[in-house]
């Protein structure tokens, strides 16, 4: 069977500690902590556990961890409860759930639908 490299997924598990820049033709989920900017064709998801130190970009980011950088999202954002972000994001749709920190400014293209706040 071929491996299709944007099907990939690369996972930093909860408890391991990654410094410099990740660059993937697939997706990243991060569950442990990563120093450094990490770049994805399809998504990136940040784990309950999960922390970034650096700047993120991917089509999809969807994050119930912590971000300290820049999050640029092609297509959407998605905040969960208790998901902590500090940066500026840019992205066509924002989705935030109740409980979500975000301490930033916000940058949406006017190609989407704009923002949806979840209950």
């Amino acid at each position: 069977m071929k491996n299709d490299p944007v099907k990939e997924l690369n996972l930093i598990g909860a408890g391991t500690v990654v410094e410099g820049k990740i660059r993937s033709q697939g997706s990243v989920r991060v569950d442990g902590k990563l120093i450094g900017d990490v770049t994805a064709t399809e998504s990136i998801a940040v784990g309950l556990s999960g922390e970034i130190e650096g700047n993120v970009t991917a089509k999809t980011v969807m994050v119930g961890g912590k971000i300290r950088g820049a999050v640029n999202a092609a297509e959407k954002i998605v905040f969960e409860g208790k998901s902590v972000v500090r940066g500026d994001i840019r992205a066509t749709r924002l989705i935030v759930d109740e409980g979500a920190v975000f301490d930033g400014r916000v940058s949406m293209s006017d190609k989407g639908p704009g923002y949806e706040v979840r209950h």
